[in-house]
């Protein structure tokens, strides 16, 4: 027996990811309104540097799940917004390692505040049982996904 439980329509709504859109939507919308000159990708990598600053490119593709050209472009336009600086390895000068700057540490707490606030308006009246049980589920269908065929 399927375990498909969507009719198609829902389906094709649950992979083009509708909420995840939104929330991106809502979030740079609140960037724009602080004035600030960033990109909810742009933001990402941030984010996972934020984390654990001088992480390399190739870290940077797999957490934010993007290809080597894309993160490539994005690195060049946050170093123009002067956000980042590329190092080469020290043991392999073919790695570049990624490091904030200051005045991206200095974005951290407004962009992360507008980020929660976000997050917040989007969960509204959504019970925590609920969105313990969505996080479980998501997680599940991940590593379901990202197995090895």
């Amino acid at each position: 027996m399927s375990n498909n439980y969507f009719k198609k329509g829902e389906l094709y709504s649950f992979i083009t990811g509708k909420a995840s859109t939104a929330i991106a939507r809502r979030l740079q919308k609140k960037f724009n309104l602080s004035g600030l000159n960033l990109t909810i990708e742009q933001w990402s990598v941030l984010y996972h540097l934020w984390k654990d600053d001088g992480k390399s490119q190739q870290e940077l593709c797999n957490a934010t799940f993007r290809d080597k050209p894309s993160i490539t472009r994005l690195i060049d336009n946050l170093e123009k917004l002067n956000l980042v600086k590329r190092v080469a390895d020290g043991n392999d000068r073919r790695i570049n390692k990624v490091f904030l700057t200051k005045s991206a540490v200095k974005l951290q707490e407004q962009t992360m505040a507008l980020a929660e606030e976000t997050l917040n308006e989007a969960l509204e009246g959504v019970p925590p049982e609920h969105i313990e049980l969505c996080k479980q589920v998501l997680q599940q269908v991940y590593e379901n996904l990202n197995k090895e065929i």
